[in-house]
């Protein structure tokens, strides 16, 4: 009973104890609702204050930089018041001004026609009187005026003309002089500020060698060497009794120096057999080629000539090795451009211009190209082919009269030729003719079909042909022979006697791989 008792007053404890709990925090919980809606409404109203603020701040400084543009746009607005009440102020002033002139320009147009009234009436007083007075003359003098006048001035006419034509004569005569005695001065000058020394090609290289073993071994066995070296390069080689010393005899300079070429390297590499010698000269000749460049580009530098076709170039380069009765075609080539460009200098005319003329004007003469023209219009065909000025080719073509000067520099470049040929001792006559009959002697023979090359060697006394072995049999050759020295008997004029050898080598050519 007592337990039960108990149980039911800890329930009824505990039930008030959580009823007291939860009014006295109900209570706490209300109070501190209240404080912070409090707080929540201060601080609200602190940043509405703040807020209110900020914006009249803002709107304060928005007013004040308003108020700044329009005392700005107000300050402007009042100088273009100003600056148009001063110029408005100025074109009254000009308008005033310009009608004070019209004025003065209106009283000054009545003054002029007036006077020109009174000039009028006293022109026509002056033709009054000036009839009368011719009427009167012609009275007198039995003729009118117009007679008169005619007769005047065919007299006056007369003597003109014969003053004239005495003054005409007089100044005729006095150019001719001046125009001599200037001409004489410039080419004096020229020549004597291009003088130069004169060199004379021949027709032999001496190739130095240092014993005769080496010579032995030149020559081969059975002088087989020698002979492929002849096939080769078209050169005769000379082997004599002279110590140290070997002849290259040919009349083509390039040739020459092929050979000279080939046996420098022969030598020093030590391995002499005919297959080892024609490496050595299709090399050889390669690096001769270059070797013209090379001499073209320099020339040009030397010179001071620019922009010139490589083509050309290279012609030129091939001067160095070509003679021009029997003066050196390179070396004259430059004397006449230096003797141009100086002449044009003194009469003032494009030195550069003449210069490149002069150097040109022969190229015709180591050009393979179309061998009937003139060695002029066959340069002055190749200058118009790699796009050279019109006035070089005419200076080229013209400078032997094959073809009409209309060029300036034409006669320039005929003088300073004539001149560089002109100089005691520059060439020799009889060498040139000797190479030419020995080029019309190849050219004979390389006219006929399947002959592939033609030397010219012992002055001319032999010929060696080489033919093609596929296109020229073992009879066709004997029968080519006798038609070449036909050939060259009816057409040519030589010396003694000419021995035509056709040769037609067959090769069996194989390669293991």
């Amino acid at each position: 009973m007592n337990t039960i008792f108990i149980i039911i007053a800890f329930f009824a404890g505990a039930a008030v104890s959580i009823g007291i709990y939860l009014i006295v925090r109900k209570t706490m919980l209300k109070g501190r609702r209240d404080e912070i809606i409090v707080k929540a409404e201060q601080e609200g109203e602190a940043i509405k204050k703040e807020k209110i603020f900020q914006a009249k701040e803002k709107f304060l400084q928005l007013k004040s930089e308003h108020e700044q543009y329009v005392n700005e746009k107000n300050k402007a607005i009042a100088e273009a018041e100003h600056r148009i009440k001063q110029k408005e102020n100025s074109l009254n002033q000009q308008n005033s001004e310009l009608g004070r002139k019209n004025k003065e320009v209106e009283a000054i147009r009545e003054n002029l026609k007036n006077q020109v009234e009174i000039a009028g009436r006293k022109a026509e007083e002056y033709e009054h009187m000036r009839q009368e007075v011719i009427h009167q003359i012609e009275s007198i003098a039995g003729m009118t005026a117009q007679e008169a006048k005619n007769q005047l001035m065919d007299n006056m006419k007369a003597e003109a003309q014969t003053q004239a034509q005495a003054y005409i004569n007089d100044v005729m005569d006095e150019a001719r002089l001046n125009a001599s005695k200037e001409a004489k001065r410039i080419v004096i000058n020229t020549i004597q500020r291009t003088a130069t020394e004169t060199a004379i090609e021949n027709a032999v290289t001496v190739f130095n060698i240092e014993n005769d073993e080496i010579k032995g071994r030149i020559i081969g066995r059975e002088g087989r060497n020698i002979r492929a070296l002849e096939a080769a390069t078209g050169v005769e080689i000379v082997v004599d009794d002279t110590p140290d010393a070997i002849l290259l005899s040919g009349f083509d300079p390039v040739r020459r120096e092929v050979a000279r070429l080939a046996l420098h390297q022969l030598v020093i590499d030590g391995r002499i057999h005919p297959a080892r010698i024609e490496e050595v000269v299709a090399k050889v000749s390669k690096q001769l080629e270059d070797e013209i460049m090379e001499t073209g580009k320099r020339t040009c530098i030397d010179l001071g000539i620019h922009g010139m076709s490589s083509e050309l170039v290279k012609l030129i380069g091939r001067m160095k090795y070509r003679s021009s009765y029997g003066q050196n075609l390179l070396q004259h080539s430059r004397e006449v451009a230096n003797i141009c460009a100086t002449m044009a200098s003194e009469l003032g005319i494009n030195p550069k211009a003449a210069k490149r003329a002069g150097l040109l004007h022969d190229i015709g003469k180591v050009s393979d190209e179309d061998a009937e023209l003139p060695h002029a219009l066959l340069g002055m065909k190749l200058a118009e082919k790699y796009k050279e000025k019109p006035d070089i080719c005419n200076a080229i073509g013209a400078h032997h009269e094959e073809t009409e000067m209309t060029s300036i520099i034409s006669p320039l470049v005929m003088v300073a030729d004539a001149i560089s040929g002109a100089r005691p001792g520059a060439r020799r006559e009889v060498i040139e003719s000797y190479i030419k009959r020995l080029k019309d002697m190849e050219n004979i023979a390389q006219s006929h079909p399947g002959v592939t090359k033609t030397y010219a060697i012992q002055a001319g006394r032999e010929l060696r042909v080489i033919v093609a072995a596929d296109q020229v049999s073992d009879k066709e050759a004997e029968t080519l022979s006798t038609e070449i020295a036909k050939k060259i008997q009816d057409e040519m004029v030589y010396p003694g006697q000419v021995r035509i050898t056709v040769i037609r080598e067959t090769r069996a050519v194989a390669v293991a791989k």
